[in-house]
């Protein structure tokens, strides 16, 4: 080999090791663009392909440039179908090779699932869908499967019942049905504390109906200290084979939300759910129902009264009474408060 072959070889090496560090640089170690964001949380749908993977991350600004991300994305082995779905937390100062790493074989980002005060599946469904892949009509389908709810233990009426507030971390991807199965055991676990099973069996009641019980409460009053009392005055027109006339389960037959006060149209609607027509509990929750409401039907009080009206003070407490005449006079002075203010 002459000097000048040698020199010439010389020469393609180092602009073959320049030209690499250049690629290297620009394309794959470098970030692909200057965001302002700490971290970026990337979603990659189930099924999803390689293609509508790059689309994501060009969108969220994460590839610099598509071609050389195609490249080295192929000799990590990544860009095969099906991709892993999942949400991740990217770093938007990786280059394109740390970045495929992380969604090849990083953890996922959980999310957090809030459920506290939903009235119906429908938001229930609205608002888990804001946080995992299926959408609210998916879950809105599947909470209206009765075979499948059946195999839960549940129907759509009783359903409510399985979901215990909480904060809950799911994975994103996440199914509707693993969803729901998970809700099945966060429920179990809860009724096998501090003594429920055993409370609600003393009662006469399941797990369901200490729910619907709790439900009622909790939509008469937000005081958490006379939730047991109130509980004990619907046990007591249970007891004596009275109907509940539950104020709320009328809102709930209706859907009048909106309602400031009872009519006779709420209490001569034709409904399950209209507890003055029918005794006993409605047929399932007629909202998501506190962890304090649920033990305060466990633990309701033992008293004598059998009606309660809210005081005039706007305390939002209960005058209580053991006759129809007492509660009679409470309701008169509650009345003449609401008038003076024009309701």
């Amino acid at each position: 080999m002459n000097k000048t072959t040698k020199i010439t070889l010389a020469v393609l090496a180092i602009l073959a090791v320049v030209a690499g560090a250049v690629l290297y640089s620009k394309f794959l170690a470098a970030p692909p663009t200057t965001h302002k964001e700490a971290t970026i949380f990337v979603k990659i749908p189930t099924d999803a392909t390689f293609d509508t993977v790059v689309l994501i991350l060009q969108k969220e600004g994460l590839v610099r440039d598509e071609g050389s991300f195609r490249w080295l994305a192929t000799k990590l082995n990544y860009a095969r179908t099906p991709m892993r779905s999942g949400r991740y937390e990217v770093n938007p100062k990786w280059g394109a090779a740390a970045l495929i790493r992380h969604l090849k074989v990083g953890p996922q980002a959980p999310v957090k699932v809030v459920l506290n005060n939903e009235r119906l599946l429908e938001e229930v469904a609205a608002k888990v869908a804001r946080f995992i892949e299926p959408d609210s009509a998916t879950l809105i389908t599947l909470f209206q499967d009765d075979n499948y709810l059946q195999t839960l233990g549940y129907s759509r009426e009783t359903l409510m019942s399985l979901f215990i507030p909480n904060t809950y971390e799911f994975y994103w991807n996440v199914s509707a049905k693993s969803f729901l199965e998970r809700m099945a055991k966060e429920h179990d676990a809860f009724w096998d504390k501090k003594d429920r099973l055993a409370k609600a069996k003393a009662m006469g009641l399941t797990p369901q109906q200490v729910y619907t019980f709790a439900s009622i409460v909790e939509k008469e009053t937000t005081r958490n200290e006379e939730k047991s009392r109130i509980a004990g005055v619907y046990l007591n027109r249970i007891k004596s084979d009275w109907p509940m006339q539950a104020d709320p389960t009328l809102v709930f037959a209706t859907r009048d939300f909106e309602a400031r006060r009872v009519t006779n149209y709420h209490k001569e609607f034709d409904s399950p759910y209209n507890t003055y027509r029918n005794k006993g509990l409605p047929p399932g929750p007629i909202s998501m129902a506190s962890i304090a409401s649920i033990d305060a039907v466990l633990n309701a009080e033992n008293h004598e009264y059998f009606y309660f009206c809210a005081k005039p003070d706007g305390s939002g407490l209960h005058a209580f009474a053991a006759t129809l005449e007492q509660h009679n006079e409470n309701a008169v002075r509650y009345r003449e408060e609401l008038e003076k203010m024009g309701l």
